[in-house]
């Protein structure tokens, strides 16, 4: 089971030992690079976050270091950062995009008849307002995808997150778009995996020591996403401030903007799109697993100005359902500060649990259709929560 180890006292590390001196010194060493300059000593940055280029992971052993520095750098620090050199082509992009605005220009009726409230496994349409970021509603729509499978209910004593695989909701009247939607899964799960493990060889764990908690049934969820402008009220939470519970965000986002990340000074730094590029965030479970040597970063979403839309598709690639995360060992532990925690919103040993809770939250019209039952007890929450 996963333990989140106590932070050092004060939330600082304690003094460093010899060792720990010695990687404090290779850290100070390590630079960012840009995706056409890899011998850049300096960062290049789009609105303060790192530039990577993922395809230097193969142009040979030099590239590949310093590709590692600057993922080691970005993670550590920032818990951000934008990923080109990914691999998919401006044709599979302008695919999804096309499907995608065809499927907001559709009749309200055939969008509605694929609201996510027919569905027990919180797939389909979600109308303005209906779901919730920290208790207030997000003003944005959107179709929530997942990995094409049967339903699958639970039975006696099985965990309730069992409800949380089953088919998806697919538009008739738009066919075209459940093909580019599952291949844009297949696409970018690849291109998440290979950072992944670039990623544990940065910090110097076994890059696959996650591996097995992915396997053929890791949990990946895709969201097509339309911000329709300011809601009536005046209100600007297109999506409400979060951190993401599970390991990585991969963001597609038009040329709009809106997106916000917090930095260390406490403030909402605005994000600029940056064309082909992946706006990369690593979740909470990272976070604990490395103690806080990986950074879970607060971030947001800011309606935009008046009747302008603002389309983005993030994806989410989650290990399986009952994957339960162990602590990864790596030699920079001993620099870890100690991850943070929320009494109020724990994270649970075992993944599933933690994706029920946020949707059970974020979606109470499809909990009290479907899991009122789930709402009045606390099977969904049972099992071993990180320790704080």
């Amino acid at each position: 089971m996963l333990q989140r180890p106590p932070p050092h006292p004060g939330g600082a590390a304690t003094a460093p030992t010899r060792a720990g001196r010695d990687i404090s010194q290779r850290m100070a060493s390590m630079s960012y690079v840009t995706s056409s300059q890899l011998s850049s000593q300096r960062p290049s940055t789009s609105s303060q976050l790192p530039i990577i280029d993922l395809s230097a992971a193969d142009r040979g052993p030099e590239a590949r270091g310093q590709l590692h520095a600057q993922l080691h750098a970005a993670a550590h620090g920032v818990g951000f950062f934008q990923l080109v050199g990914h691999g998919v082509t401006d044709a599979e992009t302008a695919a999804l995009n096309h499907a995608m605005r065809a499927f907001f220009r559709l009749p309200q009726a055939d969008r509605l008849a694929i609201d996510n409230v027919n569905s027990p496994h919180f797939r389909g349409y979600t109308r303005i307002g209906d779901e919730r970021t920290g208790g207030s509603r997000d003003w944005r729509d959107q179709l929530d995808i997942g990995a094409e499978r049967p339903a699958r209910t639970p039975g006696p004593g099985e965990p309730a997150y069992w409800w949380l695989e089953g088919p998806n909701q697919w538009p008739a009247a738009l066919p075209e778009l459940r093909t580019a939607a599952l291949t844009w899964i297949d696409r970018l799960s690849a291109v998440a995996g290979k950072l992944l493990h670039e990623l544990l060889a940065a910090i110097g764990a076994p890059e696959t020591f996650y591996d097995d908690v992915f396997g053929d049934r890791a949990h990946l969820h895709l969201k097509l996403v339309r911000y329709p402008g300011s809601a009536e009220d005046g209100t600007g939470q297109g999506v409400g401030a979060h951190k993401d519970y599970g390991f990585l965000t991969l963001l597609h986002q038009d040329s709009v903007g809106g997106l916000q990340v917090q930095r260390e000074d406490g403030r909402f730094h605005d994000v600029p799109p940056l064309p082909g590029a992946f706006v990369v965030n690593l979740g909470e479970l990272l976070e604990v697993a490395t103690n806080g040597y990986l950074l879970a970063t607060n971030h947001r979403v800011v309606s935009p100005p008046g009747a302008t839309e603002r389309f983005s598709v993030p994806f989410f690639y989650n290990p399986r359902l009952d994957a339960r995360i162990e602590p990864l060992p790596f030699p920079y532990a001993a620099l870890a500060p100690g991850a943070t925690a929320d009494p109020a919103n724990p994270l649970f040993a075992e993944y599933g649990r933690n994706e029920l809770k946020g949707k059970l939250r974020a979606h109470p019209l499809v909990a009290a259709r479907h899991h009122a039952d789930l709402l009045l007890s606390d099977r969904p929450l049972a099992g071993s929560a990180l320790a704080s």
